[in-house]
């Protein structure tokens, strides 16, 4: 039997935390389980036959003492005291002394073991030594991660077991019972010898023999128990057997770590790209539509225009801003993390710099920054364009109102049959209708003046404008040709004629330019008027207010021309003529002067009216205007004031770097609470623009430069904070302290922010450096280019990088071949063993195939790989 009572008297004492050593005290009456002698016995020979020599009987072979001291020098690795070779008793006590002296030596207190039973032979003590060698040699060096040893063996265990499935190691008892746990260990790291797939957990005494004879027939473990026994011994022996693979999981740990930050960083690396992507693309499309500058048709449509681009304004564009703000933020974290990491600057791919960015948003704004102002000049054009048009519509209606039954008037032959006294009244009457035709030529003019001006103006309706403009030209010119050849008719017969009428012809040349006047002033009346501020208004009123001064002298004039047809009623009543209709010389009649100067009387007071309400108008605007200026008076200043205070924040070093991180984060705080001024700015913007105001001379300010401010100010404090937290990030990450930052912050900024070589100089020996050679080796550190300026971040990184260590590519080439089992290539599936699933492909996906002369098939070739991490980024 293998397992058999602990001798009496005798209880091993392990600590809860560590063996740091083992006691052996006599207590009467306790039983304990313990490995038989048998087993002991097999331990034993397990090490000694790397000695060429074994044991027969355990109580008999270490009598003398010899045995045991090579046993301890093989299990130890250490050189005992030379053993004496008498065969005499005291030579024997002698050696056994220096075994158990040398046990003693390692920390294990004895207590009741003496080297007289040992030479006796007693089994009780010799087990008892025997189970002290076993925890102190086989258990108690066993560390992993600071932990004791049992802890230690047992998390051993739980990581080479953690992939198999039905294994599941808790303790040293319950956990082995099944067999699975011993078989998965060997599996782990000798494959080739079980079967693991063909095992099941519902035959444990064939899993654990399996598992026994294995070991003991490939691994020289012995075969110390059997189904039912203890096992954190035997366990352990599989900790020493395999030991080698210890320094393999180092090596992945330490890859795992590097292989992490890389993966990390290309992950930053890829964000940055689509987020570069995605903004250069937004850029791409929204250029063309600010520079698209065709002109709508209609006023409705261009207003539209407008309101989409207050809607670019204020609700497509800010969180762009905030995008290009946060994308720079991210490539300076990012290029911090490389930097800490000992591996290469980032290099985005082409086009997608942060200078690519900023070139591609100067573009935009670029287009931005004219796009509004052509806008509202073309909703000024087209304002003015519909003002003309209608101008043009009215005075062509009445001029061809006037024309109806012109052409047929002069082309009758009335005058063949007319009597003396009737041509020469048709001759007075044509002669009034060529006064009332050059009256006309004005109107004609100006018709053709407005049709030119919306030409000029690129009206959108021009053609049938033109059309109209050009019938009336013509029907003029046919108008002229006919006038001039009825008169020519007339004063053929001019002679056969007998004087007229002086009354009538009086009324009707007094009449006529009296009613054009009229018509003339129903006409401006009437007339569309457009303005935009209160001093061109006021000077409407003033014309207005002296066109009303003229209607007295104009009322005695109308006074007067009635009077010449009441004069005529009374010589015909006087001289009982009876009259054969209307005056013969016009048209114009009394009760059309009375009606048409009653026009007139009405229409004065809705000018007026009208007048008025423009002058409010233009007061609503005026106060509009200032209410504008006096927000952009005050927001101005106040934006300026913050950048100012901001660039004094950077440089001013209060506290901790969280205290100013802290600051600043309240700083920005304090900004965007300041956010309902501008939104409240925006609104007074919004109402100036839908009252059609385009200039404002009670402030120097725009919207538009405001809103560079506001967006320039949110991000330089974002930028600042920022900043600090890469300075925290470096300081944390280099172990540099405060006090260390203190001091290079208070060095930095008194040589005038470093900004040439001469200053920096002067900083690095205030800082203990000195020497030409050595400020030439700083230089080509901190300014690779050449720029002639050094910033804080790169100051900062050199004087990290001065006293701090970072993994580099040796170390993981080192780490690489450890698992490689000292090859120069290593196998997809022996990364599958030693690394976590997710960074053994990605080194399988990465590293390229192994072309050496000791290649294999499927050989990887992980020094490029190595070298590569540390190189140029393929991202």
């Amino acid at each position: 039997m293998l397992l058999q009572k602990f001798p009496l008297g005798y209880e091993p004492c392990l600590s809860s935390t560590s063996i740091t050593d083992v006691t052996f005290q006599c207590r009467e009456s306790i039983n304990y389980q313990y490995i038989g002698s048998s087993t002991f016995t097999a331990w034993c020979n397990s090490h000694l036959r790397k000695a060429g020599t074994q044991i027969e009987n355990i109580e008999e072979d270490f009598r003398d003492g010899l045995k045991l001291m090579l046993l301890l020098e093989v299990i130890s690795g250490e050189r005992l005291p030379k053993p004496e070779r008498g065969k005499m008793r005291v030579h024997k006590i002698n050696n056994v002394n220096k075994a158990l002296d040398f046990i003693a030596s390692k920390g294990v207190k004895l207590v009741s073991i003496g080297a007289e039973e040992i030479v006796d032979g007693n089994a009780k003590m010799t087990l008892g030594m025997i189970w002290t060698i076993i925890l102190r040699f086989a258990i108690q060096d066993i560390s992993v991660e600071e932990t004791s040893a049992k802890e230690g063996l047992l998390l051993w265990c739980q990581r080479k077991t953690a992939p198999y499935k039905n294994v599941n190691v808790q303790n040293f008892h319950i956990s082995w019972k099944d067999g699975l746990a011993f078989n998965a260990l060997i599996h782990r790291h000798r494959p080739e010898l079980i079967d693991y797939d063909k095992l099941r957990k519902d035959d444990p005494v064939t899993n654990l023999n399996n598992a026994f004879e294995v070991a003991e027939r490939y691994l020289d473990i012995p075969k110390m128990l059997d189904a039912e026994g203890e096992f954190m011994t035997y366990v352990s022996c599989f900790y020493h057997a395999f030991s080698g693979a210890q320094k393999a999981e180092t090596a992945a740990n330490r890859i795992c770590k590097v292989l992490a930050v890389n993966q990390e960083n290309e992950h930053l690396m890829e964000d940055y790209e689509k987020l570069a992507s995605d903004l250069l693309e937004w850029i791409r499309r929204t250029i063309p539509w600010l520079e698209n500058r065709a002109p709508e048709k209609t006023m409705t449509e261009m207003q539209q225009k407008l309101e989409d681009f207050r809607d670019y304004r204020r609700v497509h564009k800010p969180p762009k801003v905030q995008e290009k703000c946060q994308l720079e933020i991210n490539f300076n974290t990012l290029q911090t993390k490389l930097r800490l990491s000992n591996r290469p600057a980032f290099m985005p791919s082409e086009g997608r710099m942060v200078s690519d960015i900023n070139g591609a948003w100067h573009k935009l704004e670029g287009a931005e920054k004219g796009y509004e102002e052509w806008l509202l000049n073309e909703i000024r054009r087209l304002e003015r364009l519909d003002h003309l048009a209608e101008k043009f519509r009215q005075k062509a209606a009445i001029h061809e109102s006037w024309t109806d039954g012109k052409e047929a008037m002069l082309t009758q032959k009335d005058y063949e049959t007319a009597t003396l006294s009737e041509i020469k009244a048709l001759l007075k009457k044509h002669e009034a209708f060529e006064s009332d035709l050059a009256a006309h030529q004005d109107r004609v003019e100006q018709i053709a003046a407005i049709a030119q001006e919306l030409n000029e103006l690129d009206y959108y309706d021009s053609p049938s404008v033109n059309a109209r403009c050009q019938k009336i030209c013509e029907q003029w010119d046919a108008l002229g040709s006919l006038t001039q050849s009825r008169r020519e008719s007339l004063e053929r017969t001019e002679k056969q004629l007998e004087s007229i009428d002086e009354l009538y012809l009086e009324y009707a040349k007094r009449a006529a330019p009296f009613n054009n006047w009229m018509e003339g002033a129903m006409e401006d009346l009437q007339d569309m008027f457009i303005v935009h501020n209160i001093e061109e208004i006021q000077g409407l009123i003033t014309a207005h207010d002296q066109f009303k001064s003229t209607l007295p002298e104009a009322n005695k004039e109308r006074e007067s021309i009635q009077a010449i047809q009441a004069e005529v009623q009374k010589i015909a009543q006087y001289n009982g003529i009876k009259l054969a209709g209307n005056n013969p010389y016009t048209t114009i009649t009394p009760q059309s002067i009375d009606k048409k100067w009653e026009k007139v009387q009405q229409l004065v007071p809705q000018r007026d009216q009208a007048l008025q309400e423009e002058l409010a108008r233009q007061q609503s605007n005026d106060h509009l205007r200032r209410q504008f200026a006096n927000q952009a008076n005050m927001i101005g200043p106040w934006i300026q004031n913050k950048m100012e205070e901001i660039g004094r924040i950077s440089i001013e070093m209060n506290g901790t770097l969280e205290d100013q991180l802290t600051h600043l984060r309240q700083y920005e705080q304090s900004i965007i609470e300041y956010k309902p001024n501008i939104d409240q700015l925006e609104g007074d913007h919004q109402l100036i623009q839908e009252a059609l105001i385009f200039d404002n001379k009670y402030t120097a300010y725009t919207m538009e430069h405001l809103r560079v401010g506001w967006e320039q100010l949110l991000t330089t404090i974002a930028r600042t904070i920022n900043e600090i937290e890469n300075q925290i990030l470096t300081r944390d990450a280099k172990g540099i302290s405060q006090e260390q930052l203190h001091e290079y912050r208070t060095s930095f900024n008194h040589f005038d922010k470093v900004r040439n070589s001469f200053e920096f100089k002067a900083c690095l020996i205030s800082l203990g450096y000195d020497g030409d050679a050595e400020f030439a080796r700083i230089m080509g550190i901190v300014d690779p280019n050449n720029s002639g300026a050094v910033t804080f971040q790169a100051f900062i990184d050199f004087m990290s990088r001065e006293t701090t260590d970072t993994d580099t590519a040796d170390q993981v080439i080192a780490s690489f071949k450890i698992l490689a089992g000292d090859k120069n290539y290593i196998t997809a599936e022996e990364l599958r063993r030693e690394l976590p699933p997710d960074q053994a492909e990605y080194c399988i996906a990465r590293m390229a195939p192994y072309t050496g002369p000791d290649a294999v098939p499927g050989a990887l070739d992980y020094m490029s790989f190595s070298t590569a991490l540390y190189g140029e980024s393929d991202l």
